[in-house]
């Protein structure tokens, strides 16, 4: 319902910059403030009304109740639309005067209590006359000036009411923000229209003035037009004359012969430099033309680096500065074998799957160094704008290609080796999808016609070798997964973490502190207690940074102590980098109900988390704790229902759980956890705390449970041993049908365990439970 008469209102207060709304006139206007959206969005939840109001000062970002004016528009807000940039569009329609009387909120928005006021219209012969000499001044300044059209100013004669009148005639006129703020200010309706009536017969006179300036101004232009087409006759005459070129397009046709453009790229290309010659120098459209002319030759059309194919060099560089890693080196050692055999093979695109840290993007760097090839690399991380991939279109301002065609630029060659990291970290949002983009890139039937918006020309990628890595292939969409060949790069146990310390950070960090290698000792024994006790993760970043640290220490204590060498005791180790971080908690030694060792896979690597199961007197609900996922909950639930549905076989009564509530707990609350796998943890420490039976805490398990009992396989094997190892677990229970993941765990680690090969949750009771 409109506002129509004297009210007082509760609104959200939205402050305009440079603008004034008035009655009866709808207005279109950007909003892009924090302050300003939340009045937007307080308004619509409730009946859309707004108060609009003017900033004295355009340019205060953060305006407060004193930087505004206190008379504004009582709006109605008709339709909002989002535009790029966090931006907002409004359109809004006033309905009535207001003033601001009392202060309210400014946090998140400004609100007040606003006092509305309607127009009282006299209707005398004075006023009518008024109106009628309102409508001809309009008229006349339509018709002599350009600002408004005829239609609007007919269009008005629609409008009698004195107050309407002026208001509508004002926010048609190209006014100042403050002659604009006078008139809504001004309450008398006579007054105002008598005021709007000298502003407009004042812009009349104006036009007249400005339509005298504007013939002296075409006379000058006229000669200016005149120079220019001297100049372009004297162009004419140096062309013939052979000196010709000053925006080089002769240079650039010469370049354009000598360069293996494909036959679409040659014709545009030449078009466009035919097209520059008839530019005139300086112009920026001259500019837009060459960059773009030197975009297309700049590309490294037919230009390729000779790959060194030799298998034997190719494994010494892989080796050289990665250790382990076995399946990575050995499927890109395959395929440079076929790529020797098949000179134009098209390469399968691989993607490089593991935890942070153990060595993915160095990895793609050694392939390069191996092939011989150049080296481009491309973070997707964050990546939200297809622009990125493909370029802008050229007719945008500053429009540039996408940073493939730029990487090929940088790279010189064809056939460089292009790395797309973190390919699961891309976004999409209003931008485009930038992994719809890739499809193209990364599908090798495509990819040989890739046209980037900037260029607008096809350009053959089949002979680049594209790889991409990331930390999961979860956030990967399954278009985009099916053209990649998935190679997991699992993390590193302690004993390749002691390789790779010895053999490749401390002489590395050594050498970048600046000292002489060997300078610097520790023994096997003092870098394991380096790796348990201060690091904590699937790969060596933490550990190359700890190393450092010790380097720099050892640095101060070579200088004070005027040494040439220093070696790290255990001792020295905890003096330079203070208190063990991470403490190895061995399993507990006796048997507890209810206590299960249960095993995780992370993105970090495998961890070992206890499932902790209680009983209280209740009505049989079940509690879940501990940041749980869906997953997970229902894991949790089809264990509890298969304890229910054979309760006989475990000796337990029929009702056994009515009286009772459960409450199963995973710890370390803060971190968020879900999957499958923990299904068999929790049935057992259902049926230890119903059966008041103690489970064994020297043995750990992992796998999914069905309704029937079966045992399903799970992922991340290695990294969940390997966490059972770290514990000091002896007997290890995993799924039978995981049995073939257990070639990939290193011998040394399985010696150590009695590993149980469960089919069913009853294989699992057997060996967890100790039965009393």
């Amino acid at each position: 319902m409109a506002v129509s008469k004297d009210k007082m209102m509760l609104l959200p207060i939205l402050p305009l910059r440079g603008q004034v709304v008035y009655p009866h006139v709808v207005l279109h206007f950007d909003v892009s403030r924090k302050m300003s959206i939340a009045a937007l969005e307080r308004a619509m939840q409730n009946d859309q009304r707004i108060f609009l109001v003017s900033q004295k000062d355009e340019e205060t970002e953060t305006p407060g109740f004193d930087d505004l004016s206190l008379t504004g528009t009582v709006a109605v807000i008709r339709q909002i639309m989002n535009l790029p940039g966090e931006c907002l569009r409004v359109m809004a329609e006033g309905e009535i005067r207001g003033r601001i009387v009392t202060e309210q909120e400014t946090e998140p928005c400004m609100t007040a209590v606003v006092r509305s006021f309607a127009d009282k219209n006299p209707r005398t012969k004075e006023s009518r006359a008024a109106v009628r000499v309102a409508w001809e001044l309009f008229e006349e300044y339509a018709r002599k000036g350009s600002r408004v059209s005829v239609d609007t100013a007919l269009s008005v004669r629609n409008v009698n009411r004195t107050g309407e009148l002026a208001d509508v005639i004002a926010s048609n006129m190209p006014l100042r923000t403050e002659e604009k703020q006078q008139l809504l200010d001004e309450t008398d309706p006579s007054a105002r229209l008598e005021k709007i009536s000298t502003i407009i017969a004042r812009e009349t006179e104006m036009i007249d003035l400005e339509k005298q300036v504007q013939a002296r101004v075409r006379k000058q232009v006229d000669q200016n037009q005149k120079d220019y087409y001297l100049r372009e006759q004297l162009k004419a005459i140096h062309t013939e004359l052979g000196d010709d070129d000053e925006l080089g397009t002769s240079e650039l046709r010469k370049r354009m012969d000598e360069t293996p453009l494909n036959e679409e790229a040659r014709e545009k290309c030449g078009k466009e430099i035919e097209r520059l010659g008839r530019m005139a120098p300086g112009s920026p459209e001259a500019a837009v033309s060459q960059t773009y002319i030197e975009w297309i030759l700049d590309l490294p059309w037919g230009k390729e680096t000779e790959d060194n194919l030799d298998l034997k060099r190719a494994r010494e560089v892989l080796d050289k500065d990665h250790y382990g890693l076995e399946k990575v080196k050995e499927r890109i050692i395959e395929y440079l074998a076929v790529l020797r055999v098949k000179q134009d093979m098209k390469g399968p695109i691989l993607c490089f799957v593991g935890p942070p840290g153990v060595g993915k993007t160095s990895v793609v760097r050694a392939v390069a160094e191996a092939v011989g090839r150049r080296f481009v690399q491309m973070s997707l991380g964050g990546v939200r704008d297809e622009a990125e991939i493909r370029g802008h279109r050229r007719t945008y301002i500053g429009a540039i290609p996408g940073r493939i065609i730029s990487g090929l630029k940088q790279a010189g060659t064809m056939n460089p080796v292009f790395l797309f990291d973190e390919i699961d970290k891309m976004g999409n949002d209003y931008r485009g999808d930038p992994a719809s983009s890739m499809l193209e890139v990364l599908d090798a039937e495509q990819n040989n016609a890739f046209r980037d918006h900037y260029m607008e020309l096809p350009f053959d990628l089949s002979k680049v070798m594209f790889i991409t890595t990331a930390n999961t292939t979860d956030s990967i969409p399954p278009a985009l997964l099916d053209r990649l060949e998935i190679i997991e790069v699992p993390s590193y146990t302690e004993e390749e973490k002691l390789q790779i310390l010895r053999n490749h950070l401390l002489p590395r960090q050594i050498a970048a502190h600046g000292l002489k290698p060997r300078s610097v000792r520790m023994n096997d024994d003092v870098m394991r207690a380096m790796i348990e006790g201060y690091t904590r993760e699937a790969g060596v970043r933490t550990l190359e940074r700890t190393t450092a640290m010790v380097i720099r220490k050892a640095v101060v204590e070579m200088l004070e102590n005027e040494k040439n060498a220093v070696t790290v005791s255990a001792a020295k180790l905890g003096k330079y980098l203070g208190a063990v971080r991470y403490l190895r908690e061995a399993p507990e030694q006796k048997a507890s109900i209810g206590v299960v060792n249960g095993l995780a896979y992370t993105t970090v690597g495998g961890e070992m988390l206890q499932v902790e199961c209680a009983l209280m007197p209740g009505k049989g609900t079940l509690k879940l704790t501990g940041q749980l996922g869906d997953v997970m909950k229902e894991s949790a639930e089809t264990a509890f229902s298969w304890v229910r549905a054979h309760s006989e076989e475990l000796g337990l009564k029929a009702d056994f759980w009515q009286d009772r509530d459960i409450h199963i707990h995973v710890p370390e609350g803060a971190v968020p956890k879900d999957g499958p796998s923990a299904g068999v943890t929790m049935a057992t420490a259902l049926v230890s705390a119903f059966a008041a039976s103690p489970v064994r805490q020297d043995a750990a398990m992992t796998g999914e449970i069905t309704l029937r009992g079966r045992v399903l396989p799970i992922g991340g094997l290695k990294e969940k041993t390997l966490a059972a190892f770290r514990a000091g677990i002896r007997t290890l229970i995993i799924p039978k049908e995981n049995h073939k993941d257990l070639e990939e765990i290193p011998g040394y680690v399985l010696e150590r365990f009695t590993v149980v090969e469960a089919e069913t949750i009853g294989d699992v009771l057997k060996t967890a439970l100790i039965k009393e």
